[in-house]
């Protein structure tokens, strides 16, 4: 069965932090979270993720309520539980406990077995002036690549 292309990004992440590693990890949803997700009614803005107790989670993320959900519908912006490997877990735990680190959510997207998964990476905070060297960069980018597409 092919799912709906759904691919949820969080644009802010990559202007606001300098992303290093990146990690794939699973979601624990109820039935009309994921219902909401497939539709493609979610946001990543203002999320981030934290460590405890050995477990990942995820916390405000917007999955709007499914409209054909009763009184089981779930709510807007509680915390999730992200699934990853011990391993991957504890390296997390101690890149996020580093001063100026934060794990955040870059991506979300429906995998081809029709799981929901949300993409994370370590994320060092910007400087202004890095952010200006961002947008330099991209405005110089599509310069270039107007003035091949005139030739």
């Amino acid at each position: 069965m092919k799912f709906k292309e759904v691919n949820i990004k969080n644009r802010r992440a990559t202007f606001d932090y300098a992303i290093g590693d990146t990690f794939t990890a699973g979601l624990v949803l109820t039935g009309t979270e994921i219902k909401s997700i497939r539709q493609g009614k979610a946001s990543l803005a203002d999320t981030f993720c934290y460590v405890d107790n050995g477990e990942v989670w995820v916390k405000n993320m917007y999955i709007a309520e499914y409209f054909y959900g009763t009184y089981n519908n779930h709510t807007e912006r509680r915390d999730r539980k992200l699934l990853l490997n011990r391993k991957e877990i504890r390296q997390l735990e101690k890149e996020g406990k580093e001063s100026g680190f934060t794990i955040i959510p870059l991506r979300l997207f429906i995998s081809d077995r029709g799981y929901a998964k949300l993409v994370i990476g370590i994320g060092k905070g910007k400087k202004e002036y890095d952010k200006r060297q961002t947008i330099r960069e991209r405005e110089d980018s599509r310069n270039i690549a107007r003035y091949f597409q005139k030739k």
